[in-house]
C-alpha cells in the first residue's frame, strides 16, 4: 500500500500527474499492491525516492557497460590517479581527488578497474547520489571515500530490510548455500533490481532471476543437493535522510540570519520589550 500526506495514493494517478518514466512506473505499482505499507509525509520525499531509483538502475547498467572486470580482492586494480590501491585490495581516494572525479573516473575507464560484487554496489550507490544531491554536498559528505567490500559512508545511510516486496532500484542478494569452497567470491551475488524481472550483479551481468540462480548453481562444490536461491530481503540508501540535499531543491542557507539573531538581545516583561 502507498500512503502519501495520510492518503492511499492511486499510482495510476501518480504516473500521469508526475510524468514518471517506465522504471518509476513500476516502483509505484510494486509499492501500491504490496502488503506492506509505504508511508511518505509529503509528495516530494517520495518523488526524491523515485529519481534516485531511476538513477540506482542507470548507475547499474552504466557499470556493466563500462568494461570494470571481475576479480577477487587480490586481483583487483584501479586507476593510479584517481584511486590509491590498499594492501587488502581496496581502493582509497587520492589526496586532492574530489569524490565525485574519482566516482565518475570508474564509468568513464572501467577497463582500468577491476573488483568483486559487494564493492560493485557501492560503486553504484554513490554513483546514484552523485546524480540524485547538489554536488558541492557529495563533494562534502564523500570527502574520504574508500571502496573495498560493504564498507561505505555513514551518509549513505544504508538499510537492510527483510522484505518480499522488490523495487527497482534494490540491491537484493543471491545467496549459494553450497559454493565450491575454492571460490568463496561466489558464495554469493549482489545484485541491483533492473525492473521487470531483470538484475545486475557483477560478475554475473544482467540476468533474470532463474538465470542467476543457474550461474550460482554452476559454482556449486561437487555433490552439492542446495540451490542458490533470492535472499527475502533489500538493501536501500535513505532516501529520507539524503532528501535535504535534493540537488532540485534550493539550497537555504542560514550563515546570515544567524549572524543578525545573534547581533540583537531582547527581553519582554508584561508588556514591556526591550531590543538592543
Amino acid at each position: 500500500m502507498l500512503i502519501i500526506s495520510g492518503r492511499q495514493a492511486n499510482p495510476a494517478v501518480l504516473a500521469d500527474e508526475w510524468g514518471l518514466n517506465r522504471v518509476q512506473r513500476e516502483v509505484v505499482q510494486r509499492m501500491a499492491a504490496s502488503g506492506e505499507e509505504f508511508v511518505y509525509p509529503s509528495p516530494e520525499l517520495l518523488q526524491f525516492e523515485l529519481k534516485m531509483r531511476d538513477h540506482l538502475v542507470r548507475s547499474a547498467i552504466a557499470l556493466y557497460e563500462s568494461g570494470i572486470a571481475f576479480s577477487t580482492f587480490e586481483n583487483s586494480r584501479a586507476n593510479p590517479v584517481y584511486w590509491d590501491r590498499t594492501e587488502l585490495g581496496g581502493f582509497r581516494l587520492r589526496t586532492g581527488v574530489p569524490p565525485s572525479q574519482g566516482i565518475i573516473n570508474i564509468f568513464q575507464e572501467g577497463r582500468k578497474y577491476a573488483t568483486e560484487c559487494a564493492t560493485a554496489m557501492v560503486i553504484i550507490l554513490y554513483h546514484a547520489v552523485l546524480q540524485s544531491i547538489r554536488r558541492e554536498d557529495f563533494e562534502r559528505m564523500f570527502a574520504d571515500i574508500l571502496l573495498y567490500d560493504w564498507r561505505y559512508d555513514q551518509d549513505l545511510d544504508l538499510r537492510t530490510t527483510r522484505t518480499t516486496t522488490f523495487l527497482p532500484g534494490d540491491i537484493l542478494y543471491f545467496a549459494n548455500p553450497d559454493h565450491n569452497p575454492d571460490k568463496p567470491q561466489w558464495q554469493g551475488e549482489n545484485a541491483v533490481d533492473l525492473g521487470r524481472g531483470m538484475y545486475y550483479g557483477h560478475g554475473a551481468g544482467i540476468r533474470d532471476a532463474e538465470s542467476m540462480i543457474e550461474f550460482l548453481n554452476e559454482q556449486r562444490r561437487y555433490g552439492a543437493t542446495r540451490s542458490a536461491y533470492l535472499v527475502p530481503q533489500a538493501t536501500r540508501p535513505g532516501f529520507a535522510y539524503l532528501f535535504p540535499y535534493d540537488n532540485k531543491r534550493p539550497q537555504v542557507r542560514f550563515e546570515q540570519q544567524a549572524m543578525e539573531m545573534s547581533s540583537r538581545i531582547t527581553a519582554r516583561i508584561g508588556s514591556l520589550f526591550w531590543e538592543w
